[in-house]
């Protein structure tokens, strides 16, 4: 070795003994790396190149990238040593990231980081520029040598950081690519797996071809036992990143999936988070399942892969009914029955696919309420409750029933969002609506009022003040819910008229109507007995309207800070309003109430095309007095407004605006089990103003009452050629069928010209050929006539020759018998002809 560094040595101070610039000794290396004949020379030279490639990038790239690529293709697999020195260098010059190499304690002195990132990508188009060198990393990667393979997976992540699809493309084409990576996968050990789980994520990313090759040769049954090998969800980053592989796999890859469901590996996804895959409807969910500790870092995450991986399954087309029954249910359960973290329980919730394959009123799952001051070490067991009064309690009053208070935390109104979400979509059939709001009502021909549900209880609580946090969003939450059972459907309207709620008494119960301990607590006390009244019950449009005007006046009490008058508008947004007074609120005022009410009235004007005690001419004098300008005026102001415009189909919930206050005589308390274990943390607050239903509903019915409220009261409704909005989508419409029915007329001219042309192209042709077949035919039949003739003439000739020759002969004989001399050439012709 030391002849080797002294050698070494000689051949870079030069042949004078002088030292020599960076640039001359990398040339000189370059040189001698490319004459070399022995392997130890190329080691020694390849290892010096490394160390200079730190602080000269650009210089041994550029003289010594083909030989460093020469020794990996014939002398890496050969000498580990000189295989692992290769390695680390082109990793160097190809990297565009100092921290990952600064990471492997390799830093740069002088190169400026936009430098060393158009160098690592410029080294990075060189190395690839030969296919070969992919294919060769992909060979190594089943070498023994640990440091070796290391290396090779080190350089193939940067290179697809740097050039993913280059690198896929090859790889698809590459003789042992699939089968190398699989077998990497199997590797025993942990660093080489860690970084072969990291590769084979950006292997695949967004590459369907690789990723049915790899799911072929068995990737699904690998990562698994990687997750089974670590300990499931306990495991640590490796069971993280063996998951992420699995969802890359699976996600936007039908046939993927469709693989994935012919395996045995399904059922391995709920029994990961413990839920039995064979637990029939009729059943329990074990305890393990529902109360489980959260305490470890990673398995929340990992937790969130799996549910991430089941609901991508059960939304997708392909899986089985028993497949979809059990993925619903493990993701109901975990949103509603289980001490997952609150973010895992969102997450289930969303998930639900719109068409849900299991009936909620008769899914059955057991709740459980943290036990105050054990720090979520004892848990009581509630009562079994339908999965559907689960999800409706869950709106109302929050995780675990609102038990410590409602401090509007982000993660809890996104929880409550996720539940709105999945009553909407199980209330979108006519019958279920009506069943449910029918249940408001008295039974046919009995005069006992039905029992009030939690829903008709929030929707009717009168506001108090000062207001209680938690009592507005439960409010507001009730008539989002409440509106979904209503919205496009009159039958359920006109039996929501007819609902008389019952007087409504403070419900001194945190939790809901079936939310009781099952430790043998004592249930709790019934609510007193209404008095008697005299006057006639109100109904729920008279109790609402009511409840709003005394909204209105607590809220313009001159002693009503701004935070809590930001509190009534949002009370007042969950429900119908008492009109006027709000529309004539100072112009510097919020403008989401004058905004609703005056879009409330212009359609109470707009629609209201029927007789009756109220008309359109009753109405018509408050729009006068009110303004028209300042009614559209109002209804675009709230148009403009930030808390209107955020609201999408994914978007509910908002963050609040001011974090650092709070109420006045507003309980503090934390939401979840945090808050009962006294960890009182800072959390982000959140506020639900408007869901995406009725901000579509405003939309499409904004320019109708827009201009509807300029319109005589006596006027006809405005018909198709009456509306403006109508004429110019009419308009728009006709227009661009038009030009596409002009684009087809095109289209149609152009294919029967071609058609034209191809077959006036055809008939000439054909008629040639036709024409040159006629002419063929013609001359083969003169020439036949032609050949007949000459045999004919043949023949002929034929029998004259013959009775010329029969003649000779007989005058030959006449002449020998009449004794007259014949010439011997004559008498040889007679002979032969005789013959």
């Amino acid at each position: 070795m030391d002849s080797i560094f002294s050698q070494l040595n000689v051949a870079l101070r030069g042949p004078t003994g002088t030292p020599q610039s960076p640039t001359e000794t990398i040339t000189r290396l370059s040189d001698r790396l490319a004459q070399a004949t022995q392997i130890g020379d190329r080691r020694s030279t390849v290892l010096t190149l490394k160390g200079l490639s730190r602080d000269w990038k650009a210089e041994v790239g550029e003289r010594a990238l083909p030989g460093l690529v020469d020794v990996l293709l014939n002398d890496a697999e050969l000498d580990e040593e000189i295989g692992k020195a290769v390695l680390d260098t082109l990793y160097v010059l190809c990297n565009v990231n100092e921290e990952a190499e600064s990471g492997r304690g390799q830093l740069h002195t002088h190169i400026p980081p936009q430098v060393n990132k158009e160098l690592g990508f410029k080294h990075t188009d060189a190395l690839l520029a030969d296919e070969r060198v992919t294919h060769k990393l992909f060979a190594l990667l089943a070498h023994q040598s640990f440091y070796l393979r290391l290396g090779v997976l080190e350089l193939l992540l940067i290179l697809l950081h740097n050039r993913r699809q280059v690198v896929q493309g090859y790889f698809l084409k590459a003789p042992v690519g699939a089968t190398s990576v699989i077998a990497v996968l199997e590797e025993q050990r942990d660093r080489l797996r860690d970084e072969a789980l990291i590769m084979f994520q950006t292997l695949v990313h967004q590459s369907p071809d690789i990723q049915k090759v790899l799911a072929f040769e068995g990737a699904f049954e690998r990562l698994f036992g990687i997750v089974r090998a670590e300990g499931g969800l306990e495991g640590g980053h490796v069971v993280h990143d063996a998951l992420a592989c699995v969802d890359a796999l699976l996600r936007f890859n039908s046939s993927n999936q469709s693989y994935f469901r012919e395996t045995m590996l399904p059922p391995m996804l709920p029994a990961l988070l413990l839920f039995p895959p064979s637990l029939k409807v009729s059943e329990e969910v074990p305890q393990a399942f529902a109360l489980q500790f959260w305490d470890t870092p990673q398995k929340p995450a990992n937790a969130s892969l799996i549910v991430g991986i089941i609901g991508m399954l059960v939304n997708s087309k392909g899986g089985s009914v028993e497949e979809t029954r059990t993925f619903s249910r493990c993701l109901v359960e975990l949103g509603l029955a289980s001490n997952a973290p609150t973010f895992l329980k969102t997450q289930a919730l969303r998930l639900l696919p719109p068409n849900l394959g299991i009936p909620l009123p008769s899914i059955v799952v057991t709740p459980y309420m943290p036990v105050p001051g054990t720090n979520d070490e004892e848990w009581d067991r509630l009562e079994p409750a339908s999965a559907l009064d689960a999800l409706v309690e869950l709106v109302l009053h929050g995780e675990y029933n609102g038990l410590f208070g409602e401090r509007r935390a982000k993660d809890g109104m996104e929880l409550r969002a996720a539940a709105l979400g999945v009553i909407q979509n199980f209330v979108q059939r006519d019958e279920i609506r009506e069943a449910i709001v029918r249940a408001m009502l008295p039974a046919d021909g009995s005069n006992t009022p039905p029992p009030t549900t939690p829903l008709l209880h929030a929707l009717t609580a009168p506001p108090h003040s000062p207001l209680d946090i938690a009592a507005v969003t439960s409010t507001h939450l009730s008539c989002l819910l409440f509106a979904h059972l209503l919205r496009y459907a009159p039958r359920t309207k006109t039996l929501a008229r007819s609902i008389i709620p019952q007087p409504n008494f403070p419900n001194t119960q945190p939790g809901g109507e079936f939310f009781v301990p099952a430790d043998g607590g004592a249930p709790p006390p019934p609510p007193p007995a209404p008095e008697e009244e005299e006057e006639e019950p109100e109904s729920l449009l008279q109790t609402l309207s009511e409840h709003l005007s005394l909204a209105f006046l607590s809220k313009n009490r001159a002693d009503t800070s701004d935070q809590e008058a930001r509190e009534w508008d949002r009370l007042i947004t969950g429900g119908l309003g008492m009109l006027v007074e709000p529309i004539n609120q100072m112009a510097d005022s919020d403008p989401v109430i004058p905004g609703l009410c005056a879009l409330l009235l212009g359609i109470c004007y707009e629609f209201n095309r029927e007789p009756g005690e109220i008309t359109r001419a009753t109405i018509h004098p408050i729009l006068t007095r009110l303004g028209i300008d300042t009614l559209i005026g109002r209804i675009t102001h709230l148009r403009n407004d930030d808390r209107f415009k955020a609201i999408g189909p994914d978007t509910l919930v908002l963050p609040y605006p001011n974090q650092a206050s709070a109420l006045p005589g507003v309980p503090g308390g934390g939401s979840a089990a945090a808050a009962a274990a006294g960890d009182v943390k800072k959390e982000t607050e959140a506020e639900i103003w408007f869901d995406w239903a009725f901000v579509d509903f405003w939309k499409s019915n904004y320019y109708t009452v827009v201009k509807g409220v300029a319109v005589d009261p006596n006027e006809a409704p405005p018909t198709a050629s009456q509306n403006a909005e109508t004429e110019m989508l009419v308009a728009s419409l006709r227009e661009v069928i038009q030009k596409q029915s002009d684009e087809i007329q095109d289209l149609k001219r152009r294919l029967n010209e071609f058609t034209a042309s191809a077959a006036a192209v055809d008939v000439q042709r054909i008629a040639q050929l036709e024409d040159d077949l006629k002419s063929m035919r013609d001359a083969f039949e003169v020439a036949d006539d032609r050949r007949k003739d000459v045999e004919k003439e043949q023949e002929d000739l034929l029998v004259l020759l013959d009775e010329m020759n029969l003649k000779r002969s007989r005058d030959k004989q006449r002449m020998r018998e009449a004794g007259l001399a014949v010439s011997e050439d004559e008498d040889d012709g007679l002979d032969d002809d005789e013959e």
